[in-house]
């Protein structure tokens, strides 16, 4: 009978330990600790085994001359290519997180489809959540072929690796990387052990075959991939599939790729037959905004290396029950706060005893500073009560002291605003000097934040 090893591992860094604790010494997460059960004797048999697949050694530069050109395959979803860095690299292996019923099973299966149509490759979709019907039943509503694409309804790893030595596909879905388990293992689907080994099983199958792999993960109530953070580390990309439940748009952000740009962003809608994509989202997000308004204001994002003009709204209203609340949808909480204390100290704004909501249209979420400038000019406009001057746009960063400064690949952010139609551009002094003659937009560079009362009409 082998013997049992118990041992505490750490979901977020997988640091073990054989007794519990409240905070991980490693990584310093608090209540982050699971128990782990593994047998002595199935760990032995496991590392001994001989494996199907079987790496070689080789000379690096034979590589580049089996790839050649053909290193991207575009599946012609150009949203979903953009975020992979202009299309699916062969032998990566990309994860993919995001909440349940947001449409990455849709997302994979749409570009199943597409790279089946355009390859005569097979291409094996493992579900341990979805039956076959159930597959079947969702690609006859997307409109795909599902010719050359196969299915197993099967959660255990050795038979997945069976099938995989028996199909010899070039690409490979995995729905969910949570459900599936390894027999030798002795721990439930989805713990950290479970969640390491078979990722590692198919990593090291997909490496030395050249089989494309995606893997789909469930995500925590805290919005990160669940289980180890060792697998964010150990795939080549990791994107996710964000979404508003109030708004049929869904964004595809990426944060790490080995291949391309990270902080792209692919932008879909969900209509009834599936996910479409959104071209030029910046139509899209403006087209009921009100001309002019007290408390609207546009600025120009930049994700990835896409430019979105976007519109940040706020309202400013009187409480009389003490401090101020203050709530927001897209922005961070705390750059909220700094913002409106530049505004109490700099604009001689008792903004302290107010409700303040700020609200980003579209159910985009601001990570950089970009906006900053836009935003204060939304509250300021809410506070006074005075709509800004029509079809202009807010760009630049904030300082503690008040202070504009320029944002980068402002040329880049210039040309989506001359195109969306926008007459007048406020910006930072340095970065108007720089714009002077380039555009045919009215720019107006200022030095600090406070010379934005002037624009309002």
């Amino acid at each position: 009978m082998s013997k049992k090893n118990v041992n505490f591992v750490c979901t977020s860094c997988t640091y073990q330990t054989p007794k519990w604790m409240g905070r991980c010494p490693e990584c310093g997460q608090w209540n982050s600790f699971s128990e782990e059960t593994e047998s002595f004797g199935k760990i032995a048999a496991r590392k001994l085994k001989i494996e199907d697949f079987k790496s070689e050694v080789r000379e690096l530069a034979g590589f580049s001359e089996e790839i050649g050109e053909s290193l991207k395959i575009k599946t012609g979803i150009l949203e979903f290519d953009r975020v992979l860095g202009g299309g699916i690299t062969k032998s990566s292996f990309v994860l993919i997180g995001g909440e349940p019923g947001i449409g990455k099973s849709t997302l994979l299966l749409m570009a199943a489809g597409k790279v089946a149509s355009v390859s005569d490759e097979k291409l094996l979709y493992v579900s341990g959540e979805e039956s076959g019907h159930q597959v079947n039943q969702r690609a006859q509503r997307l409109k795909i072929n599902a010719k050359n694409i196969h299915f197993l309804n099967d959660c255990s790893i050795e038979k997945i690796k069976t099938a995989l030595v028996k199909l010899r596909p070039k690409f490979l879905i995995i729905d969910s990387i949570q459900t599936i388990y390894s027999e030798e293992i002795d721990s439930p689907p989805g713990t950290v052990t479970q969640i390491r080994e078979v990722t590692y099983q198919l990593m090291t199958i997909s490496k030395q075959n050249g089989i494309t792999t995606f893997v789909v993960g469930h995500v925590t109530k805290e919005g990160n991939i669940a289980g180890p953070k060792m697998l964010e580390h150990m795939v080549d990309c990791v994107i996710y599939f964000e979404g508003d439940s109030l708004n049929n748009y869904r964004f595809l952000r990426c944060i790490k790729n080995r291949f391309g740009n990270t902080n792209e962003v692919g932008i879909f809608q969900m209509a009834e037959d599936g996910l479409e994509e959104v071209p030029n989202p910046s139509k899209i997000f403006l087209a009921e905004s009100i001309e002019a308004g007290h408390g609207r204001s546009l600025t120009c994002l930049l994700e990835g290396t896409r430019p979105l003009v976007v519109e940040t709204q706020a309202l400013v209203v009187e409480n009389k029950f003490g401090n101020g609340r203050r709530i927001t949808q897209g922005l961070d909480l705390g750059r909220l706060n700094l913002l409106i204390a530049i505004i109490e100290k700099y604009f001689k704004m008792p903004v302290s005893y107010n409700d303040i909501y700020v609200n980003i249209v579209g159910g985009l979420k601001l990570s950089g500073r970009d906006s900053d400038l836009s935003i204060i000019a939304s509250i300021v406009s809410s506070f006074l009560s005075k709509p800004i001057i029509n079809r202009s746009v807010f760009l630049g960063e904030v300082g503690l002291t008040g202070e504009v400064r320029s944002v980068q690949f402002t040329e880049l952010r210039v040309k989506e605003i001359a195109l969306m139609n926008y007459k007048k551009l406020i910006c930072s002094t340095q970065a108007a000097q720089k714009l002077k003659g380039h555009s045919e937009l009215e720019i107006i560079g200022i030095t600090n934040a406070v010379e934005i009362r002037d624009i309002f009409s």
